[in-house]
């Protein structure tokens, strides 16, 4: 749970918070950062404070300064009553939905979700005996129709992660609150700075932290922000899961922290270049991003969010697979792997039918998710230019 290191405060803008939120220099003989505390023991002067167990810190697993340093700063971004870290993005998701549920219990999760989360549903949540139900993510208010007595959670993620549709959050709060629902959300492509997940209706906001706020591809964390209403079962649950990050990871956490409103806005205008430069390739058949004017999200976007990440999607023409491995294997500055977030641009193949039951995939060529990292945009657009020749020769040969 969130242990303030100072004096509450108004909420300021978001560059400010996160360079200030979070750190007391007072509190560290003067130093800027807040010391790594690596622990496990934390020892009580006398048995009365043992019994009582009211000092700020018990034990390493219930946290140390250092993650109360983080927990107060992602907490003072997302504008919540607590924050709790995790060791990564996943754990964030799966001690959330637990948090919630219990046997017979139903879920209504967006089909555009993290696929690791829709495998945790379909595994572990199942065999706990509770259901999940997927549902088409531009279903807005019309999920009412989807709730049944046995429901209680209803999970976002806006856009998905890898087909990039807008969910209209605001509608989605409100039939989750008129039927006493508990509203999570994934929040971690536009992260608090570009989405106020809170503010737009949600008791909860998670984020993977190894993605934007680590930022240097060096770490796995996650993050779990509450309102008020929310705060005791999480806190419940992930007590009683013992979930806690590293302490090395958290002092990543924080040392991106400080930067992400800076990096942020650069993977931002860099995607959105790359993205419009992709609409005019004739060898990309669509390009998903909510940023661009003709995306079907693009009016719920601009409406609910003040900026982009670096991620989105970009659909090939139909090409046999060895035009699209020419096309991906040589890439200079592109790697080829899961996760996103660090500086360095990304490229990962995909294919949603094998896991999309809601909604139909209509596309025949390739998909593609890029992630664009904070190298020069035109050397980025030289790379991918000798992709694509690679490609149309593999095509025609």
């Amino acid at each position: 749970m969130s242990k303030p290191t100072k004096p509450a405060s108004t909420r300021h803008k978001s560059s400010t918070e996160a360079v200030h939120s979070g750190r007391d220099p007072s509190a560290s003989y003067g130093f800027v950062n807040p010391p790594v505390y690596r622990g496990s023991t934390v020892v009580f002067p006398t048995l009365d404070a043992l019994m009582a167990r009211d000092q700020p810190y018990t034990y390493g697993r219930r946290g140390t300064p250092t993650v109360s340093a983080l927990q107060e700063a992602i907490c003072k971004l997302e504008g919540g009553d607590a924050t709790f870290l995790t060791a990564s993005g996943l754990q964030a998701v799966t001690t959330s939905l637990l948090a919630f549920v219990e046997a017979g219990d139903h879920v209504l999760i967006t089909d555009s979700v993290y696929q690791p989360t829709r495998h945790f549903c379909d595994t572990v949540l199942a065999r706990l005996g509770v259901t999940t139900t997927y549902y088409d993510p531009c279903i807005g208010s019309d999920l009412a129709a989807l709730i049944t007595p046995q429901t209680r959670v209803v999970f976002t993620e806006s856009p998905g992660s890898q087909t990039f549709e807008v969910q209209d959050i605001p509608a989605i709060s409100e039939i989750a609150r008129t039927h006493n629902l508990w509203h999570v959300t994934d929040n971690t492509w536009a992260s608090p700075l570009y989405f106020d997940a809170l503010a737009h209706g949600a008791d909860v906001s998670i984020q993977a932290a190894t993605k934007y706020i680590v930022g240097h591809a060096d770490a796995m964390l996650g993050a779990i922000t509450t309102n008020t209403r929310a705060k005791p079962q999480v806190l419940r649950m992930h007590g009683a899961l013992g979930v806690c990050p590293g302490s090395e990871e958290t002092y990543l956490g924080l040392r991106g922290l400080r930067t992400l409103p800076l990096r942020l806005e650069r993977h931002f205008r860099s995607a959105l270049e790359i993205a419009s430069w992709l609409e005019a390739r004739p060898e990309i058949e669509r390009v998903l991003h909510p940023g661009l004017p003709n995306d079907p999200g693009h009016a719920i976007w601009k409406r609910d969010f003040t900026g982009a990440s670096g991620l989105f999607s970009a659909v090939l023409s139909p090409a046999p697979r060895e035009a699209v491995a020419a096309f991906v294997d040589s890439l200079e500055f592109f790697g080829m792997g899961y996760s996103w977030g660090g500086y360095e641009s990304l490229i990962l193949p995909f294919d949603p039918r094998s896991y999309r039951t809601a909604t139909k995939w209509e596309y025949d060529g390739q998909a593609l998710r890029f992630h664009i990292g904070l190298e020069d945009v035109d050397d980025l657009k030289t790379d991918l230019e000798a992709g694509f020749a690679r490609f149309n020769a593999a095509r025609q040969s």
